[in-house]
């Protein structure tokens, strides 16, 4: 019947269980893997870094709904991508790693690159393995396939010896599989549908709180349903923003800390309380708030603050379930309430406050100013990726989303320097949308040479870099005579990031003065490839003052 390969075989084993595209760096062993995966139809995207090329991947499979794939070498390549699947676990994102290994029959001699690499990713992954033969190899990634998205989705790892990447069986030897279905959607008993229902209607002062699980399972129009029906306002997970449209009437963002202090009731919509939500506990919660949890993950119902009424399952399924009991009841929350009016008037309070700044023209621009001409100037259906201390912070306030899955950020596990590999990954799995990336100047020097791959892809981002000479706002003057008396957080303030852009061959603008922003945008959404603009911040610019210490 014919010999097969490893390296054809882990391809076509990818191809058969929908991925279709592999992010990665070539070197020993794992070349004859990406030049295969080409031969079987799937894209091969060559990155400058294993992080960027991981962190690419595990966005790629939370956009798509299939585990995105990240190729690299052995030793210090698997070492560097590793930073994406912990992420990808942290974050509950699908995402398979395929580390290159030295041969199995040298293992413990001091092979090259040799390292304990299924050792060293377990701790950070659902499902780690080496592939001990041919055979075996659609066995282990149907197995990898299924960990990633079954359940709380996360990352896996699969360990190619280079002895199994160049070697070879029978065909009619080879393990047969089938490709792994799309995850079944479990529902909740039909008397903690009506449980949660009772709870939110007895409630004064009720909130939503939308993560990006509900993102995950494509809730998002039964999210809007439930909340237009029962007219509860809601605040949204750094990652759930655009679950709901930012520019909701029921939308309370903008008065997150009312609105997590003073609700008597929560209803934590596949979200967690971990740090992002200060664990539920008091004073950012009130003491005796009652809350309903929906989640995918048994374990989570409880977490740090114990739960009135659990819906364990799938968020779509769940959430459709509440709608259908909905029918049968005439309660929605007034939309006159103490609590409604409460709300709006911090709302229009928190806004009126950073309103100066919005408006200021002073040159150098102020966070708040500069991020008024982005958020006019975004397209609608843009996929922001966003990240750094104060520019990701700020911006997530101030740029808004409208569709699910249209806004990446450093996520649960606060990662700095996904924010290019992010974008890459949405170019690819929504190559009509315009992408546009907001960094600040320290984060951009995580990633900063995927603007090389940008180019070479020609893949359209549109990077803005708010440019204030550091890591985090408010950043110090750089003294006259530096040598070791700069700041540990100070970098070159005005780096000319957008010299770097033109040097590979994209378009860069430089902006100082804030009433020249808009020209430059435009101009670099007019340029048909990849572009970076500028933006000199002041460094004294930095985001209004919070109640609590942990968010300044």
């Amino acid at each position: 019947m014919g010999e097969v390969d490893g390296a054809t075989l882990i391809a076509r084993s990818l191809k058969q269980q929908g991925i279709d595209h592999l992010f990665g760096i070539v070197g020993f062993p794992v070349g004859p893997i990406a030049a295969a995966a080409q031969k079987e139809g799937i894209n091969y995207i060559g990155m400058r870094n294993e992080q960027a090329a991981s962190y690419a991947a595990q966005a790629y499979g939370y956009m798509t709904g299939r585990p995105g794939a990240c190729l690299t070498v052995t030793g210090p390549g698997v070492v560097h991508g590793l930073a994406g699947l912990a992420n990808a676990q942290q974050n509950c994102w699908p995402m398979i790693l395929i580390g290159g290994a030295s041969e199995t029959y040298r293992g413990g001699m001091g092979a090259f690159q040799e390292e304990r690499q299924v050792l060293i990713a377990t701790p950070f992954c659902k499902f780690a393995h080496g592939i001990e033969s041919v055979a075996r190899i659609p066995y282990y990634v149907e197995m990898a396939t299924r960990q990633a998205i079954y359940g709380r989705p996360g990352a896996t790892y699969l360990d190619m010896p280079d002895d199994i990447i160049k070697g070879t069986c029978e065909l009619d030897k080879v393990v047969q599989v089938q490709r792994v279905p799309e995850p079944p959607r479990m529902v909740a008993p039909g008397e903690n549908i009506e449980a949660a229902l009772d709870v939110l209607e007895k409630a004064q002062r009720p909130l939503v709180i939308v993560g990006k699980g509900m993102a995950w399972s494509r809730a998002e129009g039964e999210v809007r349903a439930f909340i237009e029906r029962t007219q509860v306002p809601f605040v949204r997970s750094p990652m759930g923003k655009g679950v709901m449209p930012d520019d909701h009437p029921l939308a309370v963002s903008a008065a997150r800390t009312l609105a997590l202090q003073q609700a008597d009731v929560v209803f934590l919509m596949g979200a967690r309380f971990n740090w992002i939500f200060h664990f539920g506990l008091a004073p950012r919660f009130a003491k005796d708030v009652k809350v309903v949890q929906l989640d995918i993950a048994p374990e989570e119902i409880g977490h740090n603050k114990p739960t009135e009424v659990a819906l364990v399952g799938d968020g779509k399924a769940i959430v459709g379930q509440l709608n259908k009991a909905l029918a049968g009841r005439q309660w929605f929350h007034p939309t006159d309430s103490a609590w409604r009016k409460a709300l709006s008037k911090k709302v229009s309070e928190n806004a009126a406050t950073i309103k100066p700044q919005i408006d200021d023209d002073a040159a150098p621009a102020n966070y708040y100013r500069a991020l008024r001409d982005v958020a006019a100037w975004m397209p609608k259906n843009a996929i922001l990726s966003a990240e750094g201390a104060g520019t990701m912070d700020i911006g997530l306030t101030q740029l808004p989303s409208f569709d699910a899955r249209s806004c990446l950020n450093a996520g649960t596990y606060g990662t700095m320097g996904v924010g290019l590999g992010q974008a890459i990954a949405a170019c690819v799995a929504q190559p009509g949308r315009p992408v546009v990336h907001l960094s600040g100047d320290s984060a951009i020097g995580f990633s900063g040479m995927e603007m090389e791959t940008l180019v070479r892809y020609g893949f359209p981002v549109k990077i803005v870099v708010l440019n204030n000479g550091g890591i985090g706002p408010g950043m110090p003057e750089i003294p006259d005579n530096p040598m070791m008396n700069l700041k540990p957080n100070a970098l070159i303030y005005g780096a000319r990031y957008d010299r770097m852009m033109e040097a590979f061959g994209g378009k860069g603008y430089f902006v100082e003065d804030p009433k020249k922003l808009r020209g430059a945008l435009d101009g670099a959404m007019e340029h048909p490839g990849p572009a970076l603009v500028n933006v000199v911040l002041s460094q004294a610019s930095a985001r209004k003052a919070q109640q609590f210490a942990w968010h300044s």
